[in-house]
């Protein structure tokens, strides 16, 4: 996620604990999605994960062009 950030998500999860939080709760959403969807669960859950899934992403975006931006 955001290759083309990645030294400043290195810099932001050593400096700030609540974007670190939320960086990791993606990458868990992610691995537990593709967990529920190779289990065949419920289109319905699974949509609802993605969902908060791409709100975390948004979070997660937000904060680093605010970061990149204060530089």
């Amino acid at each position: 996620m955001f290759h083309e950030h990645r030294e400043l998500i290195i810099e932001l999860k050593k400096k700030d604990t609540h974007f670190h939080r939320v960086f990791d709760q993606h990458n868990d959403l992610d691995t537990e999605i593709t967990k529920l969807i190779e289990s065949h669960a419920d289109d319905f859950v699974v949509e609802t994960k993605k969902k908060e899934k791409l709100k975390l992403k948004d979070d997660v975006y937000n904060m680093i062009i605010k970061y990149k931006n204060s530089k």
